[in-house]
């Protein structure tokens, strides 16, 4: 009994991972529409900025990624000013081909400058401690961390999109662009913004995944489906809900492997499946927000 009820706490614990690798992409569908196929590899290279700040100035990963802020959220803000603000419009097609093409440039860029070789961020004794619950169960310290971090992004995205200003444009851009347009909103500079605390929140997700497992420069497309299958599974555009969709991926995760380890991967994508065959829209859509 103890192992099962110790796989739905690893499975939640888990879930916080999967949220954060989901919560960027849900605030950018949510805001412009824009489906972003290199997020996944977005995130690596997140992970090995922290990696070269830290190394570079012999910072632990969570003061490496406090520094990695600032340039990180002024490339996001540039990347979608610059590159990306151009291909929105009707035509789903253009951002989903840049966006593809980005994430082989970063692959392969990536590959050029640190190798195919794993990696992985260094933060002493936190890495291993846990916190024992009894019964043979205990909850490590930094699953714990990743799912409070979490939680602490959802609130504050819903708090930005809800009660600030930013928020607001937010809101209208993605509600009705021409209208938003013609009120005086600058909606290149607002989805620059958007983008930009995309960027913030990748960096929160990178480093997690850096202290949780190793990482190298191709594993980008499958971080960014699990992304994807947490934000269907919440329900597109709703933050609270890819809280939930990541924690229901992770779950199904880690029975499946208490089941039978190989069954792991496929546990996860059979359970997105049978969310998409009950709830097409997912199981908190935008409007329940």
């Amino acid at each position: 009994m103890s192992g099962w009820l110790d796989a739905l706490i690893q499975g939640v614990l888990l879930g916080g991972l999967y949220a954060l690798f989901a919560a960027g992409l849900s605030l950018i569908f949510g805001v412009m529409r824009l489906v972003n196929l290199a997020h996944g590899d977005l995130i690596v290279l997140a992970a090995f900025v922290i990696l070269v700040v830290g190394d570079r100035f012999g910072l632990d990963p969570f003061v490496a990624v406090l520094i990695a802020f600032p340039f990180l959220f002024a490339i996001g803000f540039a990347l979608q000013y610059l590159l990306l603000n151009r291909t929105l419009g009707r035509d789903l097609l253009p951002p989903l081909l840049v966006t593809f093409g980005l994430s082989i440039i970063i692959q392969n860029g990536l590959l050029q400058f640190f190798s195919a070789d794993s990696q992985r961020l260094r933060s002493g004794a936190i890495e291993t401690a846990s916190i024992p619950l009894g019964g043979g169960i205990a909850i490590g310290v930094v699953p714990l961390l990743t799912l409070l971090s979490a939680i602490a992004v959802i609130m504050l995205l819903n708090f930005i999109f809800y009660r600030t200003p930013i928020g607001r444009a937010f809101r209208a851009s993605s509600d009705d662009l021409e209208v938003a347009q013609l009120m005086g909103i600058d909606h290149q500079r607002v989805f620059a913004t958007a983008m930009a605390i995309t960027f913030v929140v990748v960096a929160i997700a990178a480093l997690y995944l850096g202290l949780r497992a190793n990482f190298d420069p191709t594993i980008g497309p499958a971080r960014l489906l699990y992304a994807f299958e947490a934000v269907i599974i919440g329900g597109l555009g709703s933050f609270w809900g890819t809280l939930v969709g990541g924690v229901v991926l992770g779950l199904a995760q880690t029975i499946g492997a208490r089941i039978d380890p190989e069954w792991q991967i496929l546990a996860g994508h059979l359970a997105f499946l049978a969310v998409l065959v009950i709830r097409p829209r997912g199981l908190f859509p935008r409007a329940l927000d």
